[in-house]
C-alpha cells in the first residue's frame, strides 16, 4: 500500500504540475491580492476530474458505511423479530458486535496527544493570537488546541463528532525555521482547512478508518492448527475485498489529496510571503538530518557525552538543534534540491514531490507576505513555547 501511495502521489503531483503551472503560467499565488483567497490556476479538465472522482470516492464511502448499516439493521431484526426461533437471535446479536466493532470512530484528543503537551487559549494568547490571525488571512478560522511535539513536521486534525480543530506543531521543524518561515508552515497547514481535503472530510475520513478496521479485523492469523487455517481461508474473500476498496479508494482521493498540498503551499505563500514559503521546502529537505541530531542528543543523554552540558541533557536542546539547522551550509541545501528531483522527494505518500512544489511557488513574481512576525512578536510566542518545549525536550531524551 505504500508502495502504491508513493507511485501514485509521484505521478498526480507531476501531472498536476504541468496542469496547474502550465494554465496560469505563474506560480500558484500569483494572483492573490490583498485579502484575498490564493488562488492556483486550473483548467476545466482538472475541476472535471476532481468532481467525477470525488463523486465516486463519496458513493465508495457511502457503500462502506452502508455495510456497517446493513449489519446493524440486519442483526436487530433478527434479535427481535426472530427471537426464540433457534440460533437467529443469537446470529443476531453477533451481527450487531460486529457493527459496533467496525463503525466509524472519531479521533479523541487524549488518543491524539498521548503524553504531549496541548496548548490551549488561555495557556498561550499570542500564539493563538497568531494563529487566528494567519488563519483569517487564508481564508479560516483557528484551531481549539495546539499539540507541542519533537518531530520535524507540522500538521492539523480534526477530532470529536463536533471535528474540533487542533494543530500539531513539531519543535524540530518549528526550531529551524526563521520567523517568516513559522508564518508560512502555519499558512501551509491552515491552508489545509481553508481549501478542503476529500480524505479529512467526514464521510470519506471515516470511511478510511472503517476500511482500515476492517482490514485489522480480517488481517490474517499465524497459522498454529487447522482451525487458524481454516479462519484464514473463510475471512481471505472478504479481506480481498477490503483491500481492494483500499486501493481504489486511494486512487480516487490521491490526486485530491495532491491539489489540496498545492493550494496549501499557495496559502504558506499568501501568508508569509514567496521567499518563506520556498524556504519552507528547502527546510523540509533536512528534516531527515534534524531527527537524526535528535537521536544523537538521546545517545548522548544516555551515555553522558558532552561533560557538565549533560548534567540536565534537556536544557538547551532546542537551541543546539537550532544551531544544527543553521549550520547546513546553501551548497548543500542545493544539492537536495538536485538530489530531491532526481529521486522525487516526498514528505511523505500522501505530498507531490518537494521539487515540484518549490518549483510551482518560485516560478512567477514573488509576492509579499501578508503577515510579518517581528522579533518582539517572535519572542513572545517563544516565551509561551518555553515550558512545553522542556517537558518535550524531557522526553526526547529519556528516548
Amino acid at each position: 500500500m505504500e508502495r502504491l501511495r508513493r507511485s501514485l502521489a509521484h505521478r498526480h503531483g507531476e501531472q498536476l504540475f504541468a496542469e496547474l503551472s502550465g494554465t496560469a503560467g505563474a506560480p500558484a499565488h500569483a494572483g492573490a491580492s490583498d485579502g484575498a483567497e490564493p488562488t492556483v490556476g486550473g483548467t476545466g479538465a482538472v475541476g472535471a476530474r476532481r468532481g467525477r472522482d470525488g463523486v465516486l470516492a463519496a458513493a465508495l464511502a457511502v457503500a462502506v458505511h452502508g455495510v456497517t448499516v446493513a449489519l446493524l439493521a440486519g442483526g436487530l431484526w433478527l434479535l427481535v423479530a426472530q427471537w426464540g426461533r433457534g440460533l437467529l437471535p443469537a446470529l443476531g446479536g453477533l451481527l450487531i458486535a460486529l457493527a459496533v466493532v467496525l463503525r466509524p470512530r472519531f479521533a479523541k484528543l487524549a488518543r491524539l496527544a498521548g503524553d504531549l503537551p496541548v496548548l490551549r487559549r488561555q495557556d498561550a494568547p499570542r500564539l493563538f493570537a497568531l494563529l487566528d490571525e494567519i488563519a483569517e488571512q487564508v481564508g479560516t478560522t483557528g484551531v481549539r488546541e495546539v499539540v507541542i511535539g519533537a518531530d520535524a513536521n507540522a500538521s492539523v486534525t480534526t477530532y470529536g463528532i463536533r471535528r474540533h480543530r487542533v494543530l500539531r506543531l513539531g519543535l524540530g521543524l518549528w526550531r529551524i525555521l526563521s520567523p517568516q518561515e513559522r508564518v508560512a508552515v502555519l499558512g501551509h497547514e491552515f491552508g489545509h482547512y481553508a481549501h478542503g481535503d476529500t480524505r479529512h472530510g467526514l464521510l470519506v475520513g471515516s470511511a478510511f478508518q472503517s476500511l482500515a478496521t476492517w482490514r485489522y479485523t480480517l488481517a490474517p492469523k499465524h497459522p498454529d492448527g487447522l482451525m487458524d487455517d481454516l479462519v484464514n481461508l473463510l475471512t481471505a474473500p472478504p479481506r480481498l475485498l477490503v483491500e481492494g476498496a483500499l486501493v481504489l479508494l486511494e486512487h480516487l482521493t490521491l490526486r485530491d489529496s495532491q491539489r489540496a498540498e498545492y493550494l496549501a503551499d499557495a496559502s504558506a505563500a499568501h501568508a508569509g510571503g514567496t521567499v518563506a514559503a520556498a524556504g519552507l521546502m528547502d527546510r523540509l529537505l533536512v528534516s531527515g538530518s534534524v531527527e537524526g541530531e535528535l537521536r544523537r542528543e538521546v545517545v548522548a543523554a544516555r551515555t553522558r557525552i558532552g561533560g557538565a552540558r549533560r548534567e540536565d541533557p534537556a536544557e538547551g536542546l532546542w537551541e543546539r538543534v537550532a544551531a544544527h539547522g543553521a549550520s547546513i551550509p546553501a551548497h548543500e541545501y542545493e544539492r537536495l534540491r538536485r538530489v530531491a528531483e532526481r529521486r522525487g522527494h516526498q514528505v511523505d505518500s500522501t505530498h507531490p514531490p518537494t521539487h515540484l512544489r518549490h518549483r510551482l511557488l518560485t516560478g512567477g513574481v514573488d509576492v509579499e507576505a501578508r503577515i510579518v512576525l517581528d522579533p518582539a512578536r517572535s519572542a513572545d510566542v517563544e516565551a509561551e513555547l518555553a515550558g512545553p518545549a522542556l517537558r518535550v525536550a524531557r522526553t526526547v531524551v529519556r528516548g
